[in-house]
């Protein structure tokens, strides 16, 4: 969505928004550089949101000029945390973070189990009792089942995975 600043006032407002401001005139589909210039408005342009750390957003907080003098959009960084205090209660950030590392830890490990299940369902057939397994096959199955004991779950890499002889 593009988005527009007026050069005498600052305000920040989509083509729609000022197609709105300036009902009683007439403006062409497109805007060129002229039409810009005949309104008092400068093209924002969009850059890159802020570089955020696992426990923060980057958060649009208007626009500003970068070192060329175009107007680019501005995005800081915020702490997706705080410390609260609720009923007299507080929580610390740590905590807070804590609770959503082992929220999302929670939802990769149900993840990583679909698949360890689905990995196992595919060989199941090798476990019947007319079909011999062979010893690669016995030790795949195994360390399926032991894939919750490595030291990196529930944050596995695909090279963590055993492989299917």
């Amino acid at each position: 969505m593009s988005e527009y600043r007026h050069t005498e006032t600052g305000e920040v407002k989509t083509q729609g928004q000022w197609r709105a401001h300036y009902k009683n005139t007439s403006m062409p589909r497109v805007w060129t550089s002229m039409t810009l210039s005949g309104l008092n408005l400068e093209a924002v342009l969009r850059s890159p949101a802020a570089t955020t750390t696992a426990y923060q957003a980057s958060v649009r907080d208007g626009v500003e000029q970068d070192g060329n003098g175009n107007w680019v959009e501005k995005y800081v960084v915020q702490d997706m945390f705080a410390d609260t205090t609720e009923d007299g209660v507080t929580t610390t950030k740590a905590e807070h973070e804590a609770a959503y590392q082992a929220k999302l830890d929670a939802s990769v490990a149900e993840s990583n189990r679909n698949k360890r299940d689905g990995l196992l369902a595919g060989t199941d057939y090798f476990a019947l009792t007319d079909v011999a397994m062979d010893a690669a096959m016995t030790t795949y199955r195994q360390a399926l089942r032991d894939v919750t004991s490595h030291a990196n779950w529930p944050n596995l890499n695909e090279a963590d995975w055993p492989t299917k002889p």
